[in-house]
């Protein structure tokens, strides 16, 4: 075979072989299937807000709805709490399963084998970012039409509420499974990663408005939870699902969406940075 041909068949090859970006979309369907054939993934990610929206709603409704101020017009228990929730729910579908997967991923060999394929990291970061993206979307879909049906809560109708609905989510899923595929560097093992990732993301929830009404919080603790994305992430919801009079209740009297913005902007780049940095097929330590 003449040189010429060897370059056609070459090129051919190359021509036929995905790119990063093909090849890292066809895993996506792979991730959400496996995603949901698993049962603790699903429990304690996928569901745990429903779970949680259930037990506040039948815990406190009892005491009340509840009002930015004595004589305003107030939300039920069920729809303060919404859009924390939703937060939670991104928070949980990014980070806690991404951490808790790539590291289960790293101990039993599964990182080192697709390190030996064709499989570069940008495709495998596009198949988990987008898997997160899609029970995400399915998560907030289910959990507002729940909230709808079983719990009488009343969604907004302007079109602009919805409009920052968007951005605030694009902008929470996407930091939450960066942030998720840094922190997987962190667990020694996959036994210990639940044990590393859960505590971490349970205190960031109650400090950031999710369980605790974060007005009622002592302003130490509304400064600690400013550092992380959560916080922005739960007042960017509340500023779409609670009304305007509720604002006053934030730390600094108004959404601050301009803020919102910019904290998970910012996040969102230091989660690429760091999970570009710590990502590994590998443990160095192996």
């Amino acid at each position: 075979m003449s040189t010429t041909d060897l370059t056609t068949v070459a090129g051919t090859a190359g021509a036929r072989r995905p790119g990063r970006i093909a090849l890292g979309g066809s895993r996506i369907g792979y991730e959400v299937r496996s995603y949901f054939r698993s049962p603790d993934a699903v429990f304690f990610t996928f569901l745990f807000p429903f779970i949680m929206l259930g037990i506040f709603t039948a815990a406190f409704s009892s005491a009340g709805d509840i009002q930015p101020a004595p004589g305003m017009e107030g939300v039920s228990v069920g729809a303060y709490y919404l859009p924390g929730l939703l937060a939670a729910g991104m928070l949980l579908s990014g980070v806690q399963n991404l951490a808790i997967d790539i590291a289960i991923e790293k101990s039993d060999g599964t990182l080192k084998r697709l390190g030996g394929t064709p499989l570069s990291p940008v495709s495998y970061f596009i198949g988990k970012i987008g898997q997160v993206f899609v029970t995400g979307v399915l998560q907030a879909a289910l959990l507002l039409v729940t909230a709808t049906t079983l719990f009488g809560i009343a969604l907004p109708t302007e079109p602009a509420k919805w409009a920052t609905f968007a951005w605030v989510f694009v902008l929470g899923v996407g930091t939450s499974a960066l942030l998720g595929i840094a922190l997987s560097s962190v667990p020694r093992s996959g036994k210990s990663a639940a044990a590393v990732v859960i505590p971490i993301l349970l205190v960031l929830q109650f400090i950031s408005g999710v369980y605790l009404q974060f007005y009622q919080l002592p302003e130490w603790m509304q400064n600690v939870a400013s550092l992380f994305p959560l916080k922005w992430m739960a007042q960017g919801m509340r500023a779409v699902f609670l009304p305007e009079d509720f604002a006053v209740l934030e730390q600094n009297g108004a959404w601050d969406l301009g803020w919102v913005a910019v904290a998970l902007l910012a996040w969102l780049v230091i989660g690429l940075v760091l999970s570009r940095l710590t990502f590994r097929w590998i443990r160095r330590d192996a």
